[in-house]
């Protein structure tokens, strides 16, 4: 299961989806996260010290490896120096799963242990079966000064979107990714990635507006998309958000004593959290597990073609001096195939 949390910046994105994360991993569920905003606070509020958080490895310093290692066998890639980050897998490609031990995860991930002291461990010590609070993380890296006018974000969230074009994932184990704010989502074919996308939304003119941009855009690619209300502080509010996003409107979320208290530092059990808060999460877990039963692979797989092909036409071509649209194989579909050969070690 892919899930995306996007939102206007300030709207609460990272503290609901550090909240999803949380009751996933309470579940024991297998949960994989990725922050992949321009602010990199999701460390943070899983409750990483600030330094602990800075020293977590960017997937987009390991691009190279990253996509060597992708590349596998596949005949159809030249070189790793021919991939850019909307190249789709085909025959011979490596593959990855979420509850697996790989070369990406041991370069990029750190498994995070949720209500125990702060800490985290190398992914390639992450396991298959996570213990109960164990969660494995891992972040595109900041937007820092060397970036300033030579770099452009989106470049960064490049490894996340190669990453996600060569994932098979099954129902019982969950990618939950803290997407950049606004409409700076729609800036690659990442937002079409995902089995369930929750936008978080203030009671707010400008929060209700990034909702109808995102509606717009995502309307002609089959996003599955639920509103979460957040700061929702009476019913007043509560009936500006239902006016305005409908049955689009999934669950609201309140002020919490317990979310106040992780911002300053203290680490509550999770336990602890409102009932209202809990209660709002399982419904979301709920939506989430059903809308598996809406994915396509063929879909899946022509949108992840539809967006190397734009790519490659309006920059990657120029970029590589190679024929990106020679990397498509025809006959490929991400599915159930590649997931049990994935399962077993094999490739495609």
């Amino acid at each position: 299961m892919k899930i995306a949390f996007v939102g206007k910046g300030g709207s609460g994105k990272t503290t609901l989806s550090s909240l999803f994360i949380r009751h996933l991993a309470a579940a024991r569920v297998p949960v994989t996260a990725v922050d992949a905003d321009i602010n990199q606070h999701l460390g943070p509020a899983l409750g990483l010290d600030e330094e602990t958080a800075a020293a977590l490895p960017a997937l987009g310093a390991h691009l190279p490896e990253i996509k060597e290692y992708l590349r596998g066998a596949n005949p159809r890639i030249s070189s790793a120096e021919t991939m850019i980050k909307t190249t789709p897998p085909g025959q011979g490609s490596r593959l990855l799963r979420l509850s697996e031990d790989n070369p990406v995860y041991a370069a990029c991930a750190r498994t995070v242990h949720l209500g125990e002291p702060s800490g985290a461990e190398d992914g390639a010590g992450a396991g298959r079966s996570a213990r109960e609070g164990d969660v494995r993380l891992m972040v595109t890296g900041p937007f820092n000064e060397s970036d300033l006018g030579v770099a452009c974000y989106h470049s960064k969230v490049g490894a996340v979107e190669l990453c996600l074009n060569h994932l098979v994932d099954g129902r019982d184990e969950y990618l939950v990714v803290d997407m950049t704010a606004g409409s700076d989502s729609f800036a690659s074919g990442m937002f079409t990635r995902f089995d369930m996308t929750f936008l978080v939304a203030e009671p707010t003119r400008k929060g209700v507006a990034v909702y109808r941009q995102y509606k717009e855009y995502a309307r002609d690619f089959g996003v599955n998309l639920a509103v979460v209300g957040n700061k929702v502080q009476g019913a007043d509010d509560l009936a500006f958000l239902r006016a305005e996003t409908g049955d689009d409107l999934l669950v609201t979320v309140g002020q919490s004593d317990w979310v106040r208290a992780m911002e300053k530092g203290r680490s509550p059990r999770f336990t602890l959290l409102e009932e209202a808060n809990r209660r709002a999460l399982r419904t979301m877990h709920e939506r989430a597990d059903a809308a598996y039963e809406r994915r396509d692979w063929r879909r899946y797989t022509r949108d992840m073609v539809h967006f190397h092909l734009k790519n490659a036409e309006s920059w990657g071509n120029a970029k590589t001096g190679a024929d990106l649209a020679a990397q498509v194989d025809p006959d490929f579909v991400l599915g159930q195939r590649q997931e049990v050969a994935a399962a077993a070690g094999t490739g495609s």
